[in-house]
């Protein structure tokens, strides 16, 4: 006993000096250049297996660290790995900041979740993917993050003035774009009625967003219907690693003045929060369209000289402004699991194109309501999204509207007032859509599965003012669902396949099956892929239900019988598939290479407006029930079908040369064509002239485009220069026409460059010019910022969209402010 009382006392004694000897540590916070945290970055005791990972604030600790010099290495994705020298003796050694710099190898280690709606390097994702960075964002001097989508390659960007920017993905652009889906976290982001991108509607200010993927090529499989061309996934910052108070002013010409807020604070363990705030404001460029009107003479025939005469669009208000905001709660249930809630909300006034000429937006209120959970195996939300306007209005309609009012002897201001909204240039929207998703994620033997369903009820208002409702309390109802489902598995050799599925039921166009399939071959610091995927484009309820101008347009969810008795069928989705092949990766180096070729087969598309003729049906319903002003237009009706089957094809190509970790090069081109089979008369021949051309396809998409672009960052300076280039084109939309003159009839009007083109003029072909664009900022300390940046720098004048004015040389300064968290 005695001895066993010995050996317990040595045992005791021992254990007492080693705990002594290992009351030593080490701690510090690991951040970016700019000062911001780094969450889950790894900090490690070279050659020991002593660790530890930055938490919410950056901040880590090594606890029981024996005395001595050791090695400490702090790494984290994306970024110089950085080794510091340390030594300990008996107390926490605090290294206080440690900075790391971004790698190039960020591009091929960066993590993105759109591809296959997990958590994947972006180089072993199946899909084409582009990245806007949180650092391209933050040093952006702009209040509009759109911006950026014209430095990414593969995508098609047109700015429309001073705020309205919008993108394209590989070919068949027009004024009324739905085929590009756009979602904010998780979220869909598209009107309710028109399916169009929030764009300039949006709720999420620059400060808030991560960062940007952008997908091109269909992604439908796991996305949904109209994920067609290619998907934008904006993601907003986590408030618990993103802390602190930020405003920023600025200020430019064409009298833009913007403030922006945001405060982001982890209340505890449990509780984090945040809000946003915006308000922006200015004048577009000073541009009047022309509006085609027949005048009646003094004889009350059409025309004072037997043709339509232009006038400036009436009362047009240059003025734009914007008001935007949100707020989010988060719970943190678990270590790994999170119920958050969230608002947000804008009010925006400016003049949009349309591809009959110019809405008069005023006052149009968008609003969202989520609540959301996820964890490691679960995704859950649900919410609301609202859209209401009482006074925007169709420029070109009231124009005309007001001129035949003083042609029959109306008083200017009767003809101004409700009279020149008679016709349907009136848009009140006050319309809902409800969104349910549940998503599980796990790894059965050696498969990564996710599964998923989704849910959605749209009801669509217009108070009879667009669609066929006749009042606030009559609701067009769509509904869908769908599911989804994906397995991936990886062989090694540096071999993961990747399959997907969607299946979906609409209520108005039916059931369609979707399947994606993806093959990656990771070597060294890239991957090859191998992708075939499908997608649609849906009907939107306008497609659907639409009434503009007093039925004269009508949407077709019911099909039409003429007056011969054949029949227009009903319209369906549009479908495309696509094969690509591409490369990503760390090609040498200094050099990254992102490169892929596609080839896609679409089908079935949704034609712009068009007339099919005079009708005596609508579906089972008699026209002259359905069209407002059947007296006048006797049944004659334009609509929305499909048609064609069209191949297109090209490649993208982008680089990126590091010549220092602060100073790289950035080049992307792209390559754009198409085919068609001209002998196909009646799947090809749109416009049934008795031949097929470009009139028929109407691809609107240039050619040839490149960009390149010198960026610098360090701690203290940052700027870019960026010069895009993209080739001339022509485009036509609906009325709308931009093209140089040539051998072709466009609705009945020979189509020459720099004269009147039925109801609007043709300015000549988009394109055709090579834009700079300047930015520069200088970090006065850790909490002051200035920058500044010229777009345009030579104000070259050119036009990038139809019903947009030309676009000049803008300028603007910012004054950015960040506030620590107060704990």
């Amino acid at each position: 006993m005695k001895n066993f009382f010995t050996i317990c006392s040595l045992l005791l004694l021992l254990l007492s000096f080693s705990l002594k000897a290992q009351d030593g540590g080490i701690k510090g916070q690991v951040i970016e250049v700019s000062g911001e945290p780094l969450v889950g970055a790894n900090v490690t005791l070279k050659g020991t297996t002593k660790g530890a990972t930055t938490d919410l604030s950056g901040n880590f600790t090594i606890s029981n660290v024996d005395d001595g010099s050791y090695a400490l290495i702090v790494s984290f994705v994306g970024y110089e790995e950085v080794e510091k020298s340390v030594t300990v003796s008996g107390n926490i050694t605090d290294l206080g900041t440690i900075s790391l710099s971004p790698s190039l190898l960020f591009l091929s280690n960066q993590v993105v979740i759109s591809g296959t709606r997990r958590a994947e390097k972006l180089t072993e994702t199946p899909a084409t993917i582009q990245l806007i960075s949180s650092r391209q964002i933050v040093e952006l001097p702009s209040f509009n993050p759109g911006e950026l989508l014209a430095r990414v390659k593969g995508v098609e960007f047109v700015r429309s003035g001073v705020v309205g920017t919008g993108i394209n993905i590989r070919g068949f652009n027009s004024n009324f774009n739905s085929k590009n889906l756009q979602i904010n976290d998780g979220r869909y982001a598209t009107l309710v009625a028109t399916g169009l991108p929030f764009g300039p509607l949006g709720t999420i200010i620059k400060e808030d967003v991560d960062r940007i993927e952008v997908i091109l090529g269909p992604n439908a499989a796991l996305y949904g219907p109209n994920a067609h061309n290619g998907l934008v996934n904006t993601i907003t910052k986590d408030p618990r690693s993103s802390e602190g108070t930020t405003f920023a002013l600025g200020a430019g010409n064409q009298s833009m003045l913007t403030a922006r807020l945001r405060h982001a604070q982890a209340l505890n363990d449990r509780w984090a929060i945040k809000v946003t705030g915006e308000y922006t404001k200015g004048e577009e460029f000073e541009f009047a369209d022309s509006v085609y009107i027949d005048r009646l003479n003094a004889s009350g025939n059409p025309g004072r000289d037997g043709i339509k005469e232009g006038y400036e669009e009436l009362e047009l208000d240059n003025d734009f402004s914007f008001l935007r905001g949100g707020a989010s709660l988060y719970y943190n249930v678990s270590d790994d699991a999170d119920i958050i809630a969230s608002w947000g909300g804008s009010n925006s006034t400016y003049l949009a194109p349309t591809n009959v000429g110019r809405n008069q937006i005023i006052d149009w209120k968008i609003s969202y309501y989520s609540l959301k959970y996820t964890s490691p195996h679960w995704f859950a939300q649900a919410y609301m999204t609202t859209s209401k306007t009482d006074d925007t209005y169709a420029i070109d309609e009231r124009t005309k509207r007001y001129y035949i009012g003083i042609d029959t002897g109306l008083p200017d201001a009767e003809a101004r007032g409700e009279y020149s909204y008679s016709s349907g240039a009136r848009f009140i929207d006050d319309s809902q859509r409800y969104n349910a998703e549940v998503q599980y994620n796990t790894t059965l033997s050696e498969f990564n599965i996710v599964l998923g369903a989704q849910w959605q009820r749209d009801l669509a208002n217009s108070h009879g003012t667009y669609l066929l409702d006749n009042n606030e309390k009559d609701y067009i109802q769509v509904d869908q669902t769908g599911i989804y489902g994906q397995l991936e598995r990886e062989f090694g050799s540096g071999f993961k396949v990747t399959t997907a599925f969607r299946g979906d039921n609409h209520e108005i166009y039916g059931f369609n099956f979707v399947p994606k399939a993806g093959i990656v071959k990771t070597v060294n610091n890239g991957s090859f892929r191998l992708t075939y995927a499908q997608g649609i484009a849906a009907p939107t309820i306008l497609n659907m239900y639409g009434n503009l101008f007093s039925g004269l347009i009508l949407g077709n969810a019911e099909g039409f019988t003429l007056a011969d008795g054949s029949k227009v069928e009903k319209q369906k989705v549009e479908k495309i598939q696509t094969f690509e092949i591409g490369y990503k990766g760390q090609a040498a180096k200094k050099l990254f290479l992102d490169a892929n070729a596609y080839y896609n087969i679409s089908e079935d598309f949704l034609s712009p407006v068009t007339v099919i003729g005079v009708t005596t049906h609508r579906g089972d319903q008699p026209t002259s029930e359905v069209q407002d002003a059947y007296a006048v237009y006797q049944g004659l009706v334009a609509t929305y079908v499909n048609f064609g089957k069209v191949n297109t094809y090209g490649f993208d190509i982008g680089l990126n040369y590091s010549f220092t970790p602060n100073l790289n090069l950035d080049f992307n081109y792209s390559y754009f064509d198409y085919s068609v089979d001209e002998d196909n008369l009646e799947e090809n021949d749109f416009n049934k002239d008795g031949v097929v051309n470009k009139l028929d396809v109407l691809v609107n998409a240039p050619t040839h485009k490149f960009g390149v672009g010198l960026n610098y960052s360090s701690d203290k300076f940052f700027g870019t220069v960026f010069t895009r280039w993209v080739q001339e084109y022509d485009y036509f939309s609906s009325f709308q026409i931009a093209a140089k003159t040539q051998d072709l009839v466009y609705r009945g009007v020979p189509v020459v460059e720099d004269a009147r083109s039925a109801d609007t003029w043709n300015y000549g072909p988009l394109g055709g010019f090579v834009n700079v664009d300047l930015g520069v900022g200088y970090h006065i300390n850790d909490i002051f910022t200035v920058s500044g940046q010229v777009t345009n720098l030579f104000d070259a004048e050119f036009r990038e969209f139809t019903a947009s004015p030309f676009i000049g040389r803008l300028y603007s300064v910012e004054l950015k402010i960040d506030l620590p968290a107060i704990k």
